[in-house]
């Protein structure tokens, strides 16, 4: 007896070879993003790290599998290739975000100071990155040390208080609301080194907070401490040119650029006069790579 075979419902196409995605490709593209969370990894030191990322690349199912994955975890791809690896970073609502409150709250009990170390990582970019086209060039790099830093936004301290008397506004707000204090006053107040029976320099010293904001960086994977100089020198990765480069509509930095305090490429404290150029208000909380 020949089985009958209801035909009135037309029966579903076959899915085209290599559609199919297995357990085994989610855990490869989780495997990739896992990667992609740990920025001081290099990808040519980790063989199956190599092999994801050229998969990824000639792969389109595997990507959008892997961009999805990312997407799942809250995180942003900004690249995939082997001079940066998976570089990611998290959206503002995700559990990977680093939050400037949090990370002030780490390194110092004094609540103004979330200000500075805000300024920090925004001055640090500045002067990494103080062109657009360090930003495009993939083969730049950036060079920082902390005293540079220090230097960098003191000179900016120094112009913006200059507008500030010549427009006639408050420069010395009133000692019982400091918390209305812009971040470059409290910055330009505040000991450069500060001083401990030992030597070692104070955490909230301001350039204390810079190698707090330059060793974090380093603990990310965006920067590479190469010496000691001048409190500390580093360069840049590609996974911070790629940071800076995501957050280069973030309007204080943009406004900070524009300030006309322009630095020099090499990471030293020598800086360019500045040029006349609008007012500019730092934002509260602006620091990268965090969310308010």
């Amino acid at each position: 007896m020949t089985e009958h075979v209801d035909r009135s419902e037309p029966e579903p196409a076959a899915p085209p070879a290599g559609s199919t995605v297995t357990p085994a490709d989610a855990a490869d593209a989780a495997r990739l993003v896992a990667f992609g969370l740990q920025p001081k990894l290099a990808p040519a030191r980790d063989q199956e790290y190599t092999e994801l990322l050229r998969r990824y690349r000639d792969d389109p199912a595997f990507a959008r599998l892997a961009d999805a994955v990312a997407a799942g975890l809250g995180l942003v791809v900004l690249e995939v290739s082997p001079r940066a690896g998976m570089a990611v970073t998290a959206a503002e609502d995700s559990v990977f975000a680093v939050r400037m409150g949090d990370y002030a709250r780490r390194t110092a009990a004094d609540s103004g100071d979330r200000f500075l170390h805000g300024l920090a990582h925004l001055a640090v970019a500045a002067l990494a990155f103080p062109r657009p086209e360090d930003l495009a060039d993939d083969s730049y790099i950036g060079r920082v040390t902390v005293n540079g830093v220090d230097a960098f936004v003191r000179q900016a301290c120094r112009r913006l208080e200059e507008r500030a008397e010549e427009q006639g506004e408050n420069t010395d707000p009133a000692t019982d609301a400091p918390g209305l204090e812009a971040a470059w006053r409290i910055w330009a107040r505040r000991s450069a080194t500060g001083a401990t029976k030992d030597a070692r320099r104070p955490a909230a010293s301001t350039t204390g907070i810079v190698a707090k904001a330059l060793a974090f960086l380093t603990d990310s994977g965006f920067l590479q401490r190469t010496g000691d100089d001048n409190g500390g020198t580093y360069r840049t990765t590609a996974r911070y040119q790629l940071q800076v480069r995501d957050m280069a509509g973030n309007a204080a930095l943009t406004e900070l650029l524009e300030l006309g305090v322009v630095p020099v490429t090499d990471g030293t404290a020598t800086l360019l006069p500045a040029e006349d150029t609008e007012d500019l208000d730092l934002v509260a909380d602006a620091g990268l790579p965090f969310h308010s």
